[in-house]
């Protein structure tokens, strides 16, 4: 397999198969066992190893006590694993252990085909899954399960109990097999269930409309065809307009992130030059940073809206970060998720899986950690006109352990105040008016943050073709 960057988000499972599509990589990869005992001699004082052959003898104690006396026999396997997963889940919201199945699942994944539900979720305070989003086009989405929803059972099974794990195992399947699903939706006082039959999910991350001049990209996630696809999707729409494109809209909205290769690429799609992204890892040799390089623009100086919502994370916050910058692109829409940590994948020898382990932040071009904060938009435009209810998490800062935002620019410095914004984003609401249309996914006149976006993105273009003159 062919190592990739690439970025997590909050512990969150693509049900049916393994992490997120966003499961990722970062270019230093260790080899399986590679610098575990010489990190041990380099960071430890001799006091400390003593305390820490002190504590392995805890843990040989413990191991012997339940592989002995557990009510059930469990085999050391078992015990073994599960450690190693809460060792690293006791980090933060985004280390974990892999399983050899789970490794090897989440490197099929990032091809952008995988068979399961489609289903992207995480595990709730009280102990069920809450489904992040459904994934375009999968049986998930076309049964109509919604952000939001919490899975309570499983073929009639409850949840409650099962590790996150356990239950995306569940989940998942041969092509052509069925499973249950009852739902707990805001708003509905019975359980719903849903019979979904699993299938080989091609999963098409970009979609792409014209709205008169004006270019409509939606990339939802980031595998590693998320650059090809919007290069595609650019070309499509030029000849479908007849190269009358005036603007374009990069729509983010609960993008979960993926790879930050894929990252990189897709920012110098819109970028002619300038930094994209840095990270910084406890160790200074570590630290890379990554620029576009010229020529790659694929859109020249045509104006560009990227829109954002608390489902925007990870490496979609880079690319908001790296536009918002450089100047490149208007911000549009609520503050984004906050994940600002990179994961590195480490395999483990004999076949036995990996941990993505939390090596390091990452910072905007102004030397920004958005960790915990989150991308703020230039034009604040909320989705509904009330606050809708959370069943999860909805920032990185409401997830448990979560790592501190520390290195960038102070964090109590607001960012420099834009004088590039057209005079119409003075006049956009903060919310939906009064009788607004519900939201149909089906009709973008439903979609009130689209409909803003489009505002300032034709403005931007009436400002650039007056300035070109």
């Amino acid at each position: 397999m062919k190592f990739r960057n690439g970025l997590l988000l909050s512990g969150a499972f693509a049900a049916g198969l393994a992490a997120l599509p966003a499961a990722g990589f970062l270019t230093h990869v260790l080899g399986p066992g590679l610098g575990i005992p010489s990190a041990l001699a380099q960071n430890e004082d001799t006091s400390d190893q003593g305390d820490t052959y002190r504590l392995l003898s805890l843990f040989g104690d413990v191991f012997e006590r339940v592989r002995a006396d557990y009510v059930d026999p469990v085999t050391s396997k078992t015990l073994i694993y599960n450690a190693l997963n809460g060792m690293l889940s006791g980090l933060d919201p985004h280390s974990d252990y892999m399983d050899p199945s789970q490794y090897k699942d989440m490197q099929v994944q990032t091809n952008g085909q995988f068979g399961g539900l489609g289903l992207e979720v995480t595990e709730d305070a009280q102990g069920f899954i809450k489904v992040v989003t459904p994934i375009d086009g999968t049986p998930a989405a076309k049964a109509g399960i919604k952000s939001g929803d919490l899975i309570v059972a499983l073929d009639g099974k409850t949840v409650q109990g099962l590790s996150l794990n356990t239950a995306v195992n569940r989940m998942r399947g041969p092509p052509g097999s069925t499973i249950t699903l009852t739902i707990k939706r805001e708003g509905v006082d019975t359980p719903i269930e849903v019979k979904l039959t699993r299938e080989v999910v091609h999963i098409q991350i970009v979609h792409q409309q014209l709205f008169g001049n004006i270019a409509y990209i939606r990339l939802a996630e980031f595998d590693e065809t998320a650059s090809a696809g919007i290069r595609k999707a650019i070309a499509n729409l030029r000849q479908q307009s007849h190269g009358a494109i005036k603007g374009y809209i990069l729509d983010l909205r609960n993008n979960p992130g993926g790879l930050l290769d894929q990252a990189v690429a897709v920012a110098n799609d819109f970028m002619p030059e300038g930094e994209i992204v840095s990270t910084r890892g406890r160790h200074a040799s570590d630290d890379q940073r990554w620029d576009a390089s010229a020529g790659n623009d694929t859109i020249g100086n045509a104006p560009l809206v990227v829109l954002v919502n608390d489902g925007t994370a990870s490496a979609a916050e880079i690319v908001s970060g790296a536009l918002q910058d450089n100047r490149r692109a208007i911000i549009v829409g609520e503050r984004t998720f906050g994940k600002g940590s990179v994961q590195t994948v480490i395999p483990l020898p004999g076949d036995n899986g990996a941990i993505r382990l939390t090596t390091a932040r990452y910072y905007t071009p102004s030397g920004r950690s958005i960790q915990g904060l989150g991308i703020i938009p230039d034009v604040k435009v909320a989705g509904t006109r009330t606050e809708e209810p959370q069943f999860g998490p909805a920032h990185e800062t409401d997830l448990n352990n979560t790592l501190s935002n520390t290195g960038g620019v102070p964090t109590s410095s607001p960012p420099p105040a834009r004088t590039d914004l057209p005079p119409v984003v003075k006049e956009i609401p903060a919310k939906p008016p009064v009788g607004w249309p519900a939201f149909d996914p089906a009709n973008p006149a439903t979609d009130f943050q689209l409909q803003q976006a489009l505002k300032v993105a034709q403005a931007m273009a009436a400002q650039n073709t007056a300035t070109t003159r």
